[in-house]
């Protein structure tokens, strides 16, 4: 559904943040991309998304394609009409409109209000906790709510890729389950794909089928959840686990990191 292919992707003219970066989400797949922070994933999220321009980057290589569709120098809107929805870090709701607002405001691409009614409706029965406040401004929701809104937002553009951007950051750990359990519905039942950007590992490769690592703009490992989870480094360096006992998790890291995969 999803290629991205040796994308390169600068800042300002100047600063070279993707470096050859080769990815694919399959149709109807969950793909965990997973990083440190300053890896690149949030900005390869916006490359998909349409989103450089603002800050002043550009895809300057490579060919990103949705579904045959060339998305380099399309527009955010297009990009939307096309199919992709984008939750982004921070979850950036409209703090001054009401929840149903928001929800109205994500189906901006559509004018068929009765259709849209009945998505609200569906947004409101993955995340009841939404239905009862559906008057209230979006600022006045908790952070777990806030993040719910910005998911059901994107839901009413009728998304068949979902690009979710750090959506554990900030809640604690029964609403990061609650919402990764949600996500994983949406992928079931609503036959959402879903890119997900996540720093908790362990979590985004419980409903994820396929992972990438990236460092530094680059993928320095793929492979399937599972191999994912039992990889030794991966362990050490994003799920906390290691059979080498207490070491300075600085020096390790750097000096393993590096060893393994970039040289």
């Amino acid at each position: 559904m999803l290629t991205l292919k040796n994308v390169e992707v600068i800042y300002s003219h100047v600063i070279l943040v993707i470096k050859g970066l080769t990815l694919e989400v399959p149709e109807g797949g969950v793909v965990a991309l997973l990083g440190a922070n300053g890896a690149g994933k949030s900005t390869t999220l916006k490359a998909i998304a349409g989103l450089l321009g603002p800050e002043r980057g550009e895809i300057t290589k490579g060919i990103a394609e949705f579904n045959g569709h060339r998305l380099n120098d399309r527009m955010p809107a297009e990009i939307v009409k096309l199919g992709i929805a984008m939750v982004p870090e921070g979850r950036q709701v409209f703090a001054h409109l009401t929840t149903e607002e928001n929800l109205i405001a994500g189906a901006h691409t559509r004018r068929n209000m009765p259709d849209i009614r009945r998505d609200i409706e569906l947004v409101y029965q993955y995340f009841p906790a939404l239905a009862a406040r559906r008057r209230i401004e979006a600022g006045y929701l908790s952070g777990g709510e806030q993040q719910m809104l910005a998911i059901g937002r994107a839901l009413m553009s009728r998304p068949k890729l979902m690009l979710l951007d750090e959506p554990s950051l900030g809640l604690a750990p029964m609403l990061v389950e609650e919402i990764f359990a949600i996500i994983g519905r949406l992928n079931r039942d609503e036959k959402v794909t879903v890119l997900l950007v996540e720093q908790n590992a362990a979590m985004a490769l419980t409903i994820a089928q396929y992972g990438y690592v990236l460092e530094s703009g680059r993928i320095v490992l793929d492979g399937t959840a599972t191999s994912l989870r039992d990889n030794e480094d991966v362990k050490e360096f994003y799920l906390g686990l290691s059979d080498i006992g207490r070491r300075s998790y600085r020096d390790v890291k750097h000096y393993r990191r590096r060893k393994r995969w970039l040289l």
